[in-house]
């Protein structure tokens, strides 16, 4: 009887992905109307749920960006972007000033549950 190491996979169920002639291509339509979410990130800030609760309409609450900070712009919860505030028709929008590289938002996705 033969090993599994001494078997080959039948050429019909296993066609040489090298000698096709027809080769899969991505398809961005196919991908193109999922949906995401996109949150620009203002600053962030750390208080003790005192300093929470004490909190109303009018208080004011600081962050740790500095003015002019260019703000982070996240989809799905990775970071892609920078940009800066603008208004656009009486709302909010963000100009992007710097758009990460491919492979920096590869470095930075999640692995076991940390980023790289």
């Amino acid at each position: 009887m033969a090993s599994a190491a001494d078997r080959v996979p039948d050429k019909d169920i296993f066609p040489d992905l090298d000698t096709r002639e027809e080769r899969a291509t991505f398809d961005i339509d196919a991908v193109e109307s999922i949906p995401v979410d996109m949150t620009v990130e203002l600053g962030r800030c750390r208080m003790s749920i005192r300093e929470l609760l004490q909190l109303g309409q009018g208080s004011v609450v600081e962050l740790d960006n500095v003015a002019g900070t260019p703000m982070d712009v996240y989809v799905n919860g990775l970071l892609i972007a920078q940009g800066e505030v603008v208004v656009v028709n009486e709302s909010y929008g963000i100009r992007l000033t710097d758009i990460m590289t491919a492979a920096d938002r590869l470095a930075r996705l999640p692995l076991n549950g940390r980023h790289a």
